[in-house]
Parts: C-alpha cells; structure tokens; sequence
C-alpha cells in the first residue's frame, strides 16, 4: 500500500485497561509486616515471607480477601465458590522471590461491569477479571552526587546505580481488567474517575497513599469501519491489530495524556505505511510522550502455575454476608429524591464519600438548599483553589456550621461570610467569630442602613435621574454605594429594595 492511500485510511482506537488498586489493609497480603511504610526507612518493614526466605511460608490476609469481595459486589461480578492463588514467573530486582503471588485462570471476580458517565452520556464497560496479587517492591535509579536521595533520582538512562526497597512488596493488590471497551483517551479518564470513587465508598482504597492506583493500557488502532454502531469489534479484528502496552501511568489526567500520544504516534506510523510494534512502553510525564521499553511479553513467557503453599481459596460461605455501603449513583440519586438537589448540585456533593458524609451532617442543621450551597459551591470552590480537600478540614467541622449559621440567623451577609470570613478561616486558621469581630461584618441595623441609602441618594443626582429616566441599571450603582458606606455589612437584596422604596417615595 502506498503512502498516499494509508494517508486516506480513518482509523479509530481500541483501548483496554489493567487497573492496579493498592487494598487498604493493615498488614500486607501474605504476611504480618505493616503497610504504612510511607515515611520508613527502606526495607525496614520486612520479614522472611514478603522477602521470599527459604522455608518461609505465606498466609492469606483475611482483610484483602474482603475488600476483593466487596469490590466483586460492586462491579456486579461473579465471584466463584472456589478460587486459587498461581505463580507468575519473572525476574526483576524489586520482585525478592523472582515471582509473583497472583490468580490465573481462577479470579475471584470475573464478568463484572461499571457504568459511568462521558460528555453527558451514560456508558457501561465490560470487567474481564478482578483478582488479588501482591505488590513487588519499588525501585529508584539514582545520580552520583551529594545532597538528599531524592534530589538525586533519575531516569534510568541517567542512573549511576540503582537501589531498592522491598518495604512494598506484599502489599495487597487488586488488579481489575476490562475488556477492550474504550474508543477514547477522555473515555478512559471518566472510568478511571467513577472507578476510583467506587472504591474509595467501599472503604478499600486511598487516593492520597502515593502510588496507590497504577494503569497499564493496551492500545491498538484499526480500520474505522470495523466498528460497529455500538462500538463493537470483531475479536479476530483484534487478534490481528499489533497492540502497544503502555505500564505504570500514576494518574487519571495520565492516562489520558498518554493514550492521546499513544494513538497519534500508532496512527502517523499507518499512515506513513508502517508497521507497529507489538510492544510494552514507558510513559514518560515530564515530555508527555511514550518510549519503548522492551517487546511484549506474552502469556508463555510468565510460566505459571499453581501456589503450592496456598491452598483453594473458598469464599462461598461467607460472601453474601460481606456488607457494601451506598455507592455514589444510589447516593446521588437519593439526594435529588430526598433534598430536592439538582443533578449538577447532588454530583459535587457525591463526588467523593467524605464530601457526601459532610454535606448530610451540614443538612442535618440547616435547610437542604442552603446546607448545598455553602458545600457544593462556597466550601469546595475554596477548598479547591487551594489544593485541598475535604478531608483536611474534618477537625473543623464545627466552624464550618458556625458560619453556616451566621448565615442563617442572618447575623452576617452571605457575600461576607464567603468572600471574607470562609477565605481568611482557611487561610489563618480563625475560627468564624474572631474573622467576625476582627473585620467588623457583624450586619448594619435597619437605622444605619436606611441613613446609608438616603446619603447616597443625596450624593447621586445623575444616578437619581438616570433611574426616573428608566435606566433600571442606575439602582446598582446606588447599591454598591450603599454597601460602601456599610463596610459591605448590608444585605444587597435588602438594600436594592429600601432604594427603590426611597425612590418612589
């Protein structure tokens, strides 16, 4: 084929996802050693099993296989009466045993889904298989030099040596795989975003643990015509689709960036009439682009088979009994239904399980719609232009609702209490009351108002006139005026209303 016509070819992608979940668990899958090793000293948090000792033998962690079970429920998967544990065979300095703890061809989650929402629009990708394994260790590549160890990492293109840390191998993983479901890098970043708020409702999972969520996408493009309406293809279609796969990706917006290169170097080399390797890729954050790492490993080459230290792991007995919680969908529908929210107001109070706990427990107090607003739109802008999240204001809860109810008792004017008090409690640490006193926003009396608005009738002639001329917009001007005089003290709506009274009088 010549250049010119694979030019003319339309392409699209097909993209599948193997999504690594850090468990959230005490202690890790096969062993008694702690999984809060975030600031510990390398290798300190070890011992013969997780280092793969001789003799050494492994026992599973009752916690993760719950959280697995939990997750199977969630997804709406089958989770079999029996499953078992397998060898993966291969060699890598952060891996202590030279395999991998893992489930083949029994998981203990198999043919689930997950819906969610894209542009609008519902979509349901198909899950393959959810399993348990554990986590290898981690590895750094470091410079010659003096200073930090961190200030000192590098590429391993850079890297005078390389050291490791075997503090993270066994930790509990569940690796959740989809079929090849997605035709866009945007879809993918909406999975990976519904996905991660599922998991953080069910308690098994937390964002904030550095490199607790990790992806690896496998993409492949083919001829647009070769998929249907539905986004259907042909399996043999893709048997013959050379795919790349691209490991490691940390983050939603990751993924995302990635894929979008990914797809746009797959679709130049068709276009130019060549070939794409079937191989695995690094994606490298800093450049924003892919690198080849080495060919694809294929099924063969893992060599595995069963764990002869584990027996069958039987779950049957016990799993209807496993509880799950609300999730986000059931929970945002109920705020529509039960709080008389909008859709757009019940989804960022959703969006995460301790905003969802912290706008009921506000609602509990005060009416519904006020209680959304100072959540959804006051405390979350906020807590966003600061990089925050809810979380990191728990202990102040109590503040919150005080300033809620300045509010509500109409002490304070609802611009103040946003603009001012909310701002400088987060900035300084104050609590609503000391901002109150300090700024003087304690609300005008109706005497003071009134004397305002008459000074500022007597001091605006034009304004006066533009008004009786019907420039309804003059009344802004004396309202702003107003507020000046006021120290911003004054109810705009109550201002607007005592001007246009004087006014007409």
């Amino acid at each position: 084929m010549t250049a010119q016509a694979s030019e003319s070819r339309e392409l699209a992608a097909v993209i599948g996802l193997e999504v690594h979940v850090q468990l959230e668990t005490a202690t890790k899958i096969f062993c008694g050693c702690s999984t809060d090793v975030a600031d510990a000293e390398p290798n300190t948090h070890t011992c013969p099993v997780c280092l793969g000792l001789p003799g050494a033998l492994p026992v599973v962690n009752e916690g993760a296989v719950e959280a697995a079970v939990k997750v199977g429920k969630a997804i709406d998967a089958d989770i079999p009466e029996e499953t078992a544990f397998h060898r993966k065979n291969y060699y890598y300095p952060d891996l202590p045993k030279n395999f991998q703890i893992t489930q083949y061809d029994s998981p203990i989650c198999q043919d689930g889904e997950l819906e969610f929402t894209v542009e609008g629009e519902r979509r349901s990708v198909d899950i393959r298989r959810a399993h348990l394994e554990e986590d290898p260790g981690s590895i750094k590549h470091v410079r010659e030099g003096s200073g930090p160890l961190e200030s000192r990492t590098c590429s391993i293109e850079r890297a005078d040596y390389t050291l490791v840390d075997y503090n993270r191998a066994g930790t509990p993983l569940m690796e959740i795989v989809t079929e090849p479901d997605f035709r866009a890098p945007g879809e993918v970043r909406s999975f990976l975003e519904k996905l991660e708020e599922v998991l953080e409702y069910l308690g098994v999972f937390d964002a904030t643990r550095d490199g607790s969520l990790r992806i690896d996408a496998n993409l492949s493009m083919v001829e647009a015509g070769e998929v249907d309406d539905d986004g259907d293809i042909d399996e043999a279609v893709l048997e013959d689709a050379n795919r790349t796969e691209v490991k490691n990706i940390s983050s939603h917006k990751g993924a995302e960036q990635a894929l979008s290169f990914e797809a746009s170097r797959q679709r130049k080399l068709i276009q130019s009439g060549r070939a794409v390797e079937q191989e695995t890729r690094h994606f490298n954050e800093t450049h924003g682009n892919t690198v080849s790492m080495r060919s694809k490993e294929e099924e063969k080459d893992y060599r595995y088979f069963r764990e002869a230290d584990l027996p069958p792991l039987r779950v049957s007995h016990w799993k209807d009994e496993v509880p799950i919680p609300e999730l986000p969908d059931a929970r945002r529908e109920r705020f529509v239904a039960e709080y008389g929210l909008s859709e757009e107001a019940a989804s960022k109070l959703t969006s995460t399980k301790q905003v969802a706990d912290f706008f009921e427990d506000v609602a509990e107090r005060f009416d519904a719609n006020l209680a959304a607003t100072w959540v959804a739109d006051n405390l979350l802008g906020e807590l966003n232009y600061r990089d925050m999240a809810i979380t990191d204001i728990d202990d102040r809860f109590d503040e919150v609702t005080r300033l809620v109810e300045l509010v509500a008792e109409d002490e304070i004017t609802a611009k103040n209490a946003h603009e001012t008090v909310l701002r400088e409690m987060l900035d300084t640490g104050d609590d609503p009351d000391t901002v109150v006193d300090r700024e003087g926003l304690g609300k005008t009396t109706g005497d003071e108002v009134q004397q305002a608005v008459v000074e500022a009738i007597d001091e605006n002639p034009d304004a006066v006139e533009d008004y009786h001329s019907g420039e309804d917009g003059a009344i802004n001007f004396l309202v702003g005026q107003v507020m000046q005089k006021t120290g911003g003290s004054a109810d705009p709506g109550d201002v607007n209303g005592l001007l246009r009274e004087e006014l007409e009088s």
